[in-house]
């Protein structure tokens, strides 16, 4: 492949070009702050000469744990530009997690971000003899008087001139064949592996969306909310350097309304929870409306909906159709668009499924959402919604320069440039994770229809099996029941059981904000919950949201909880991936009380 795709070449080629142009938008003492092109390059090198100068050699690790901030790209791409690699850690993970990285990727340096982040790191310091240094990016950490913490500013003064020969032959010797990150996945059935992804892999991405995403340049301006120790939103991020677009980071993920209204970006991946959550909020003001107000959203949506078919299938837009298409959108599409900002032109989404009515429904009203299908070990997207004649049942067609199959058990193979590399000092793990062919097992099951868009219909290792011998999909049934807006979070099981019941973790927002117009009176949480109207409120809206689902995948029982799953607990991945042995386990007195 060609070496002008090394992400490296490409940094530096943009910031030759484009200099003075914006590179990073930050928050800055409530005010959002420009870094050009030509600063960030020097902030890179800056840093770049001062890891050098603390004799990190070529494949030595460096960890970032850290949020969103400028700091985060400049502390990896000054990594990369000395041919080192970048393991990135989740900021949420708790000191006993981020250890395990720590000691597993043989880390030399790490940056941190907040004090939060600098605590946890103390409190197992002790227990990581790899680690020579800790770098805090913010000056206001307090470091607590430990010997190997040092400031940012404090660990960047060096004597540049010193280093320079040795910072341009790595420069000079950088190649595709090396590391640029590892990844701990997050492990949902057991210990996290690192994935091992090369310049390749990187390289390979950038030229495929290249192909697929062509209207994606210098005039757009894209929001990061999802974290970067993601490989979603860091390939992401990469390819945004590499079109030169404006990136704009969002260190507080609780900003994001707000962010979006001040930004009014053009670009921003999500998650689908984040749609789900939207919609439910539209619907629900919308059920509150007057009759005739609801008349007209419904008829705009419709309205909505036969152009965005018309020009999906390539259609001719018929003039009446134009015309209430023009009426629609100021009624009723633009001011829906507002709620994202107004600018939004194209959102990819991952991470999990989208329920189709929630992307037809973003569809209608305009906003081109990409569902996409990856994994760390495919360094992020296998798959995405075409511009034309998608079906959003489907996770999309094939990115360009990928292969898909299906093997035994209905399994996804996939096989391309994109490919990690193995997982790190698991040769074994690695050799189980290919076939003979050299394809990825994905561990999803699914299918492909004549017209090559590809379809998920569960995790294999998660089907559940019932003591009657139906197979259950849970992600499936969660997906249909997650989109409620009294719903945060759901657990299904099934596994040998009788029947389907679950746990659920109420959206306490919406719930209390109910229990106030009923007047309702409760102590707590735990109170609330557990009164017969909340119970008869949840009966309601699950016999409603499970018509489509067979009879035997129906959760027939439920258990709602006081607080929701959460990545302290291990009982969720950083990326909300349910540990559903971890669940098991925590809430088997709920469990075994619904099936006795």
């Amino acid at each position: 492949m060609d070496l002008d795709l090394h992400f490296i070449n490409r940094i530096r080629q943009q910031a030759k070009t484009l200099k003075k142009s914006t590179a990073l938008r930050h928050k800055e003492n409530g005010e959002w702050r420009d870094i050009s092109w030509e600063d960030f390059q020097q902030r890179i090198d800056a840093l770049s000469l001062a890891l050098l100068s603390n004799g990190i050699g070529v494949q030595d690790k460096i960890g970032i744990f850290a949020h969103n901030m400028p700091n985060w790209t400049i502390s990896d791409i000054a990594t990369l530009q000395i041919r080192a690699v970048t393991v990135p850690i989740y900021a949420t993970n708790t000191a006993k997690q981020a250890g395990f990285i720590i000691n597993d990727s043989d880390m030399k340096i790490l940056f941190v971000g907040d004090q939060e982040q600098y605590d946890q790191i103390s409190e197992i310091i002790d227990q990581c003899p790899n680690l020579e240094k800790i770098v805090v990016m913010k000056d206001n950490v307090e470091l607590h008087n430990q010997p190997i913490a040092y400031h940012w500013e404090d660990f960047i003064k060096t004597n540049a001139e010193k280093w320079q020969s040795e910072f341009t032959q790595r420069l000079e010797n950088k190649c595709l064949e090396d590391l640029f990150t590892i990844i701990y996945t997050s492990g949902t059935t057991g210990e996290p592996k690192g994935v091992m992804l090369d310049y390749a892999n990187l390289a390979h991405q950038l030229k495929a969306h290249d192909l697929a995403l062509p209207t994606v340049g210098r005039n757009d301006v894209s929001l990061s909310f999802l974290p970067f120790s993601h490989i979603f939103e860091r390939a992401w991020i990469a390819y945004m350097l590499h079109r030169g677009t404006i990136s704009c980071y969002l260190e507080n993920t609780n900003e994001v309304r707000t962010a979006l209204t001040e930004l009014q970006p053009t670009l921003m991946c999500a998650v689908p929870r984040l749609y789900e959550k939207i919609y439910a909020a539209v619907l629900d003001k919308v059920q509150k409306a007057p009759p005739h107000r609801r008349a007209i959203f419904n008829w705009a949506i419709g309205v909505g909906r036969k152009h965005f078919d018309a020009i999906s299938t390539q259609q001719n837009i018929s003039p009446l159709l134009h015309l209430q298409y023009q009426l629609a959108n100021k009624l009723v599409l633009s001011k829906l668009r507002s709620l994202l900002g107004g600018r939004i032109r194209m959102m990819p989404c991952g991470g999990a499924k989208l329920e189709p009515t929630i992307g037809l429904f973003f569809h209608s009203i305009g906003i081109n959402i990409k569902l996409g299908y990856g994994m760390t070990e495919t360094t992020a997207t296998v798959s995405c919604w075409s511009e034309q004649g998608f079906n959003p049942n489907s996770i999309g067609t094939l990115m360009p320069n990928v292969e898909v199959k299906i093997g035994e058990n209905n399994e996804i193979l996939v096989r391309g440039g994109m490919v990690m590399r193995g997982y790190y000092k698991k040769p074994e793990e690695t050799a189980q994770s290919f076939t003979p062919d050299g394809f990825l097992k994905t561990g999803d099951a699914g299918e492909i229809d004549a017209q090559g868009n590809l379809y998920i219909t569960d995790r294999i290792k998660e089907l559940m099996k019932t003591s009657n011998g139906k197979y259950i999909a849970p992600q499936y049934i969660e997906g249909k029941i997650g989109k409620d807006r009294f719903i945060e979070q759901v657990a299904v099981i099934a596994d040998a059981k009788k029947y389907v019941s679950a746990l659920i973790v109420p959206c306490f927002e919406a719930l209390e904000e109910y229990a106030m117009q009923l007047n309702i009176k409760y102590q707590d949480r735990l109170e609330l919950i557990k009164h017969s109207e909340i119970i008869r409120l949840f009966e309601k809206r699950l016999s409603e949201l499970q018509k489509e689902l067979a009879q035997f995948e129906q959760i027939q029982k439920f258990t709602l909880l006081p607080q929701a799953f959460s990545t302290a607990m291990e009982e969720i991945t950083p990326t909300l991936k349910l540990r559903r042995k971890v669940i098991l386990q925590r809430y088997r007195e709920q469990i075994d009380a619904m099936y006795s």
